[in-house]
C-alpha cells in the first residue's frame, strides 16, 4: 500500500519561510501529478501546487511567485519551498499523488503568527 508522509511544518512568523517535505513509499513515476494541497479551518481544501510527471508545475494565484514545488526522484520526495509566509497561509498542508488511484498524506500543520 502507498504511503505518503508530509514533515517540515510548524510554527513561523509573517515574512519567514518553511519547506514541507513529502515522503513517497514508492516511485514518484508511478503517478502522473503530485499535489500539495491546504486546508485552513472553516474552509474547504484548496490545491496549491502541482508537479507532473514531466516536471511542468503550476501554482494556485495566491501563492505564485512565493512557493515553489519541486521533487527529487532519486529519494522519491516532494517538497513544498514557502517563503514570505503570511497569515492566510496558515493551514494543514496535505501532500496528494495522483494516478490510477489518488493517495494522501496525513498533512502538516503551518502556522504563521507573530
Amino acid at each position: 500500500q502507498v504511503q505518503l508522509m508530509e514533515s517540515g511544518g510548524g510554527l513561523v512568523q509573517p515574512g519567514g519561510s518553511l519547506r514541507l517535505a513529502c515522503l513517497v513509499s514508492t516511485s514518484i513515476f508511478n503517478f502522473n501529478d503530485m499535489r500539495w494541497y491546504r486546508q485552513a479551518p472553516g474552509k474547504q481544501r484548496e490545491l496549491v501546487a502541482t508537479i507532473a510527471i514531466s516536471g511542468v508545475t503550476n501554482y494556485a494565484a495566491s501563492v505564485e511567485g512565493r512557493f515553489t514545488i519541486s521533487r527529487d526522484n532519486a529519494k522519491s520526495v516532494v517538497y513544498l519551498q514557502m517563503n514570505r509566509l503570511n497569515s492566510e497561509d496558515t493551514a494543514n498542508y496535505y501532500c496528494n499523488a495522483e494516478g490510477s488511484r489518488s493517495v494522501w498524506g496525513q498533512g502538516t500543520q503551518v502556522t504563521v503568527s507573530s
